[in-house]
């Protein structure tokens, strides 16, 4: 086999990434290859499903440019195709007088990146959207709402498979070779010529990258995020979206509210360490994993840096009272009695040697190889414009 194209990972973004490539050239001969035997089986199949609005990034960046034209082709995209989406908005609510310069930082913020028809709310105000929740101040955010990115994905899959794509999988690739213009594309089941290899492989973008660039500056670190899902007679809870005012330092939303397309309301997620990349449950440990992540001198500095705000976390994941109590800060009527656990995601977050996240995508082209480095959320929100961005470096 010799492709002109061949993206690595079939989440989302890669799925879109083949999308708009064939759009622009549709003769190409592209392949998709992943590990697994299904597509979208990790970030992009275990998230909440939250169509992002793009309020919270830092103008100009990426993750702004990218989350606005994303929003727009997603919402375009979902009518064509009849995806069942809801535009529900959200509230970002501060529960406490000293969390509001952080929310009108927010809303500014929102302003710049061309949000319209933003508000900001008093608590009778917050009410009258949002009945049980309690905070002093709040941004409304008509844009927000939710879909299905599994559906999403199938959707892509379908449409890529109608113009010839191939899809390989159920096969890691484990090197790649330059060799004479062409990349060797090797994996556990063959090897074939590739013009182009396109990097999408999330948790292990990392160790995909490292195959061809010298030195990288940072390693995947997976950290998951798990929910709590309210019961059929709490639902009344929770009418759209519920947000807190995220701590500045992360580059998590904090533990919120969510109804889900299915009809359902979750909330979460906390971060924690994973055990492993692909850590869906505290009892997934894959030792040479865990102590990379352990050993890696960025971790030592985050840890350093935010030793408290790591136990706390790891606290609410092995206490459910814990947990609620933090979801009591936006509801203060939600008990224990309402929520059950549900599921778990895992972000594959991008931390430099210096300890410090990286708050935006990274896309890093090298030659006739192009890497996406970090792409967690609103990556699903903005995975058209990212493979358009993607595209455009071809």
């Amino acid at each position: 086999m010799n492709f002109d194209i061949t993206i690595v990972g079939s989440g989302i973004v890669g799925l879109a990434t083949g999308f708009d490539i064939l759009n622009k050239y549709p003769d190409t001969k592209l392949c998709i290859v992943d590990k697994e035997k299904e597509i979208a089986n990790h970030q992009t199949g275990n998230n909440s499903g939250v169509i992002h609005s793009g309020i919270y990034y830092k103008p100009r960046s990426l993750k702004a440019k990218n989350c606005s034209d994303g929003y727009k082709k997603l919402l375009a995209f979902l009518q064509e195709y009849n995806i069942e989406h809801e535009i529900c908005g959200k509230i970002i609510v501060a529960t406490e007088e000293s969390e509001i310069p952080s929310l009108e930082n927010i809303y500014d913020r929102g302003v710049k990146n061309n949000l319209k028809d933003l508000a900001i709310l008093d608590s009778n105000q917050i009410k009258k959207i949002e009945p049980y929740v309690s905070g002093v101040k709040a941004i409304h955010v008509p844009q927000a709402g939710i879909t299905n990115y599994k559906s999403v994905a199938a959707q892509l899959k379908l449409l890529l498979s109608n113009k010839g794509v191939v899809f390989a999988l159920g096969e890691a690739v484990i090197d790649l070779k330059r060799r004479n213009g062409h990349v060797n594309v090797i994996s556990s089941k063959r090897q074939w010529n590739s013009g182009i290899v396109i990097n999408c492989a999330g948790l292990y973008s990392d160790k995909l990258a490292a195959l061809t660039m010298e030195e990288l500056e940072y390693k995947i670190i997976p950290f998951r995020g798990e929910y709590y899902n309210l019961k059929p007679q709490a639902h009344k809870l929770v009418k759209g979206l519920i947000y807190p005012v995220p701590d500045p330092n992360f580059p998590f939303l904090g533990v919120h509210f969510t109804k889900t397309i299915e009809g359902g309301v979750e909330s979460g997620p906390n971060a924690v360490l994973a055990f492993r990349r692909e850590g869906y449950k505290k009892s997934d440990v894959h030792l040479p994993e865990f102590m990379e992540s352990l050993f890696y001198p960025g971790f030592h500095s985050l840890v350093r840096k935010h030793w408290w705000a790591g136990c706390l976390e790891m606290y609410r994941s092995f206490s459910k009272r814990a947990y609620v109590q933090s979801m009591q800060k936006l509801i203060p009527s939600v008990t224990a009695k309402d929520v059950v656990r549900g599921g778990a995601g895992v972000r594959a977050q991008a931390v430099k040697k210096d300890g410090s996240m990286v708050d935006d995508f990274l896309i890093l082209k090298s030659d006739n190889i192009i890497n996406v480095c970090n792409a967690p959320s609103p990556a699903a929100t903005a995975s058209l414009a990212i493979g358009e961005h993607i595209a455009s470096l071809i």
